[in-house]
């Protein structure tokens, strides 16, 4: 079997998880006052408004609902730059069972105050997401609890999938999706949903300068591990991906920019002004592509960008 979902595995995670996510809106950016050349043609899915604030409760859920009952009931762990967290700490709530989340010291002190508030262990190890990523395995293993991987998992790229789902039942003119990437989970979601629905449609990817994780393993035709990572948006900074993500994106996405901390505050300030949604950094880098120049349309080309995550540090 692939390790990458089929369309009948996305439709069946959307099944699966729709009593426990949101149905987010599909927004035309239109009318705004700055930039109103590019909202002609834009349309926004705000997943900053899904529940626990960004579209990890997708993946999250579909992932949790599918363990079998004796493996989910000792108990969830994962790794997180806090979004996934949040997503999988929600998925202990809604199952009830206890989850543990490991989080790299530069997590946001509000991501550590919801996870309290979902009721779930933290434990902070290390300073990026690998480093937590290696003690959420040891911990998984030592008290053989079910582990959540953020991207790499088959259940969780189905629900990541389920964005595209919606996008292009709403919006079947759509042309090209730009999706943020951090470790790759939701681009090969969308990837594979929406390729199988129009074979024809773009999908560009957006990593930060600082954390270019599939970019550089793309021009370099094999995983890499970067060396460092230099971005405000820690939860597009792992230092590497996984095989199942980097043969989705080499397949399935057209290209992958880069954009600045700079134009990614810049997007979150103009989501804040003009469409009225308070995003973090990795919510509105979708937006910079578009914003920057980075990705630019054709006259005519009819665009969705994945708003991901809800947060201020983008606005403050």
């Amino acid at each position: 079997m692939s390790p990458a979902p089929g369309i009948d595995e996305i439709r069946a995670a959307a099944e699966r998880i729709c009593r426990s996510v949101r149905r987010t809106p599909l927004l035309a950016a239109a009318p705004v006052k700055e930039k109103p050349e590019l909202a002609s043609g834009l349309r926004l899915k705000l997943e900053a408004l899904q529940v626990t604030g960004s579209f990890k409760a997708r993946g999250a859920i579909n992932a949790v609902f599918s363990l079998p009952p004796n493996q989910l009931r000792r108990g969830i762990v994962t790794a997180s730059g806090g979004n996934h967290g949040l997503a999988v700490a929600y998925a202990g709530w809604a199952t009830k069972v206890p989850a543990t989340i490991f989080l790299p010291r530069l997590v946001a002190a509000d991501k550590i105050e919801k996870l309290d508030a979902w009721g779930a262990q933290v434990v902070v190890a290390g300073e990026v997401w690998d480093d937590s990523n290696r003690a959420a395995l040891q911990h998984a293993k030592a008290k053989g609890l079910a582990y959540v991987h953020p991207f790499a998992d088959r259940a969780v790229i189905a629900g990541q999938g389920t964005i595209a789902l919606e996008i292009l039942d709403e919006a079947p003119d759509i042309d090209t999706l730009v999706v943020a990437i951090g470790g790759g989970g939701l681009i090969s979601g969308i990837a594979l949903a929406a390729k199988a629905l129009r074979s024809g449609i773009r999908i560009i990817g957006v990593e930060p300068v600082g954390a270019p994780t599939l970019h550089d393993s793309l021009a370099a035709g094999r995983l890499v591990e970067l060396a460092q990572l230099d971005t405000a948006a820690v939860t597009l900074a792992p230092r590497r991906s996984e095989p199942v993500n980097l043969a989705i994106v080499r397949d399935a996405v057209e290209r992958i920019v880069l954009v600045d901390d700079a134009e990614m505050r810049a997007a979150a300030r103009w989501l804040w002004r003009e469409i009225g949604v308070a995003t973090e950094l990795s919510g509105a880098a979708a937006v910079a592509a578009l914003l920057s120049g980075c990705y630019r349309p054709i006259a005519g080309e009819q665009i969705c960008a994945v708003v991901c995550g809800a947060g201020t540090d983008g606005i403050g």
